[in-house]
């Protein structure tokens, strides 16, 4: 652990622009640079960057049929980011390429740290960690499943699909069915909630080669004239789970789309959002937010799965009488901060940045931009909400924090995309972003950007040659116990935490040098439900496509000052 000068003055502390592409252009592969040399890209990573082709979106429509008398307002096909990795094939999936070899390493032992690890039940890959009201701490645990240390205990429970979880949205066949064909459980995300329950986020189910991921599989099956493969369309999404006095589930299913009749362009219905990269849950609105593949969503934090049979009524959406509610979702979806690339394709894609302000609006970061959605600002209206993120009078609501070489309509070799990935709350309102690529960045409450810090980060690499400065940051929170900011490395570090005016850098000394050189932080989440708090921290680990050399995870709870 090494201790360091840092003050918070409001001027730009270190500014590192990278010169390539963005997802457009380049193979979707964020940790490959040139100089110095990168730990080799896992075989899947569920937070890299996609190297999609995108078709072009017809904007926001005037809302006209939802609750109220509003509806869900995009209009036009939101085809959105296509080809690239949205589908979830993962460090832990992996098939074929050289047979694994795993990387041990000593558990580590740090003052006022408590690590688990897969010999004490851990899974091999930590995608993310969370505790409830209650104190339990929730782990996602990747194609292992969710994971539980219960509190007061050290042992550590696992749950798969025969335990309840639920992958996988319900048909509309009569009675609610299960797709057909074989799902697919990935667990990539966790938010505790009230006392004993977590919300789950999953990632899509991979396509068979050379077909559409779980985005795109819905609307290009319609253009090629054929079924559409709903193992992969319906895969995903989110559940609300549970724990019930003996010790097994109740598992609620948040199917993340929206039902035929509501979106003026997409009459049939829209299945856009499948891989929940993060969620944040508000426990005074009762609200659960899901940071999406293509954009982000809102649920009812209530929502208890029964809704009414027409929810599932078989029939042809164009048949006399044919109903569907927003009710059947139990969520309203999907926005998104989009922009138009240079040829007219939407631009938009991996929500991993989410921070509840004050005043219950909703700050979002994705790889292209980030927004403020302001839904306690207008009253709780979600649709007016949209609007000011989507709509063109509110462009300045469409934050480009490492600005594009050019302001609009930029070609791939314009774009320096922001790759987001995280959002924490600062004191004052301001918020702090976090990026894959670059470091942090400190943003106002109307996004205006304060200042970059990059320099005192634990893995801060100086710029060399051809090749940039760099911090690359896989994850941000704030301290409740002293507002102290907490920032995960996304390789080549461990955590950094700014504090007091100083920094205190936890790196191989704490971690050890095997896990620190190639596993990212892949979050950082607290415990709040006793007298002190405990920091949650996850190392995701990685496996090498190349080599199949598998670096294995690890959970870190903390409970220093």
């Amino acid at each position: 652990m090494r201790h360091g000068g840092w003050r918070w003055t409001g001027a730009v502390l270190l500014v590192g622009t990278l010169g390539w592409a963005g997802c457009g252009g380049d193979d979707g592969n964020t940790r490959d640079v040139d100089d110095p040399v990168v730990p080799v890209v896992p075989v899947e990573d569920p937070r890299l960057p996609d190297g999609g082709t995108e078709v072009p979106d017809s904007g926001t429509t005037v809302p006209d049929a939802g609750p109220g008398g509003v509806d869900a307002g995009t209009g036009g096909t939101d085809a959105g980011t296509g080809g690239g990795t949205d589908a979830g094939t993962g460090t832990d999936a992996g098939t074929g390429g050289p047979n694994e070899t795993v990387q041990t390493y000593p558990l580590p032992s740090a003052p006022g740290w408590t690590f688990y690890n897969q010999e004490l039940g851990a899974p091999r890959y930590v995608y993310g960690i969370s505790a409830d009201q209650g104190g339990n701490v929730w782990v996602a645990g990747g194609e292992e499943g969710l994971f539980l240390i219960k509190k007061g205990e050290n042992t550590i429970k696992r749950f798969t699909m025969s335990e309840g979880l639920h992958p996988f949205g319900r048909m509309r066949d009569g009675v609610g069915g299960p797709p057909p064909g074989i799902p697919y459980l990935k667990v990539i995300s966790v938010a505790g909630g009230p006392a004993g329950t977590v919300f789950v986020g999953y990632a899509g189910k991979p396509p068979q080669p050379g077909m559409p991921t779980c985005e795109d599989e819905w609307d290009q099956s319609e253009h090629d004239g054929r079924e559409p493969d709903a193992s992969v369309y319906k895969s995903g999404d989110a559940d609300k789970v549970t724990l019930k006095a003996d010790g097994t589930l109740d598992v609620v299913h948040y199917d993340i789309h929206t039902g035929p009749t509501k979106v003026g362009a997409e009459l049939r219905g829209r299945e856009k959002v499948c891989t929940i990269h993060r969620i944040a849950y508000d426990p005074v609105k009762e609200l659960v937010w899901f940071g999406g593949n293509h954009g982000f969503a809102m649920g009812d934090a209530k929502f208890d799965g029964n809704v009414p049979s027409y929810c599932w009524d078989p029939r042809p959406w164009t048949t006399p009488g044919f109903k569907w509610e927003f009710v059947c979702a139990g969520l309203y979806e999907h926005v998104h901060p989009h922009i138009s690339g240079s040829k007219g394709e939407l631009l938009s894609d991996r929500y991993f940045g989410i921070a509840i302000a004050e005043n219950h609006d909703v700050f979002f970061g994705g790889q292209i931009r980030s927004t403020r959605f302001r839904y306690g600002t207008n009253g709780d209206d979600y649709w007016t909400a949209q609007g000011e993120t989507e709509d063109p009078p509110y462009s300045a609501n469409r934050f480009d924090i490492w600005a594009d070489k050019v302001p609009d309509y930029p070609t791939a070799a314009d774009r320096v995309d922001d790759n987001v990935s995280g959002m924490a709350m600062a004191g004052n309102g301001d918020v702090w972003v976090s990026s894959f690529y670059f470091g942090l960045a400190r943003l106002g409450p109307n996004g205006e950007v304060q200042g970059k810090v990059m320099q005192d980060l634990v893995n801060y690499t100086p710029a060399k040659g051809n090749t940039a400065a760099m911090a690359p940051t896989s994850a941000v929170a704030t301290d409740p116990l002293d507002g102290s900011l907490w920032v995960g490395a996304n390789w080549w570090g461990g955590l950094t935490r700014l504090k007091g005016g100083g920094t205190v850098k936890y790196g191989a000394d704490v971690f050890g040098t095997t896990l620190t050189s190639v596993s990212a932080v892949s979050d950082i989440q607290f415990d709040r439900s006793g007298g002190k708090r405990r920091v949650l921290v996850s190392f995701e680990g990685t496996k090498v496509a190349k080599t199949g050399v598998v670096t294995p995870g690890l959970i870190g709870i903390y409970d220093g000052d």
